[in-house]
């Protein structure tokens, strides 16, 4: 019987943690890996599992790719999580991305429907943005509200959309820890960002190897069309509380959870208020679900006084079962 933890949150990460080979050894110890991969490469006619297994790595980080193969990783280790362990969560969120995969692990959208719906989301995005006009940066060392500004001095005032208006246009797309915030928009307003950033006294502040601009206005054209695509998806009500990135709430209407996503995709991800906000009801133990270690490190940042820990293979299993003594 399986066992809700009130002090326990698990969180699924997104793009930026996939690589080639991620699952290969859980899939080694658990079948269920492989044919979860199977149901996914045949909703996408794709052979997924090839690509994640084997590669190329070039064409496993093209964002329609990478999107559903990221949610099958996540989903992947939870459904091994579950099948060794009865301790479960309370709480639940998904950095960008992320947040669909914990919406198919508390069962408020089927796997196969998650998979396309991400596959889907993927193509929009890049769709809306031709190739080399937008741009992501990182910028290290400077506070929230000072990255914000300089995002806004680095804009045009015109409030419409680049391909409409030919303005400039960046803003802060992730608060990912803090002095860690992610910016995207127009290349050139991203590139004027960071020399201003650099000038301000930034760490750090660097472009990314990336090839959409998340979280930013650009992506609305993808956002009016994801929200069509949504009205022929199936949403449930969460089985476990779902902190969304947008507005640090948890939804359970379908119509109130589809909005959500449309918005996520164009205004950003409040990452450090949905890990404080957990915190702050009692959450003392993070636990990472999916490949990588990227948001064990945001969150030790954000709040340092809780235990964190990550769960992608079969050795990061066990321990984990021993910590929760699960």
């Amino acid at each position: 019987m399986s066992e809700q933890t009130y002090n326990l949150a698990f969180v699924f990460p997104g793009q930026g943690s996939q690589s080639v080979g991620m699952l290969n050894d859980l899939a080694a110890a658990h079948p269920e890996v492989k044919q979860l991969f199977e149901r996914a490469s045949e909703a996408l006619d794709k052979n997924l599992w090839t690509l994640v297994a084997e590669g190329p790595e070039d064409e496993l980080n093209q964002t329609q790719n990478t999107q559903p193969a990221m949610l099958a990783a996540g989903y992947a280790v939870w459904q091994v999580w579950c099948k060794e362990s009865p301790v479960r969560p309370a709480w639940i969120a998904g950095h960008s991305l992320g947040e669909y995969t914990a919406l198919v692990c508390s069962e408020a959208i089927s796997f196969e429907d998650g998979i396309k719906l991400v596959a889907a989301r993927g193509s929009l995005m890049q769709e809306a943005v031709p190739q080399g006009v937008g741009a992501m940066a990182a910028i290290l060392g400077l506070e929230d509200h000072e990255v914000v500004k300089l995002c806004a001095d680095a804009s045009d005032n015109d409030e419409g959309l680049p391909e409409e208006t030919g303005a400039e246009l960046v803003s802060a797309a992730n608060f990912n820890s803090p002095g860690q915030v992610v910016i995207a928009g127009t290349r050139a307003a991203v590139e004027k960002a960071v020399a201003a950033a650099k000038e301000a006294g930034a760490k750090r502040a660097v472009l990314l190897p990336v090839s959409v601009p998340s979280h930013c206005a650009l992506m609305k054209p993808a956002a009016e069309a994801l929200e069509d695509y949504l009205q022929g998806i199936g949403i449930k009500t969460p089985n476990t509380t779902l902190i969304h990135n947008v507005d640090v709430i948890a939804h359970s209407a379908p119509d109130v959870i589809r909005s959500a996503l449309v918005a996520q995709l164009y205004l950003p991800v409040r990452w450090v208020d949905t890990v404080r906000f957990m915190h702050d009801q009692g959450v003392t133990r993070f636990v990472e679900c999916g490949p990588g270690k990227v948001l064990a490190g945001l969150n030790k940042r954000i709040v340092k006084e809780a235990e964190h820990m990550t769960l992608f293979d079969s050795e990061s299993i066990n321990k984990v079962k021993e910590l929760l003594n699960a």
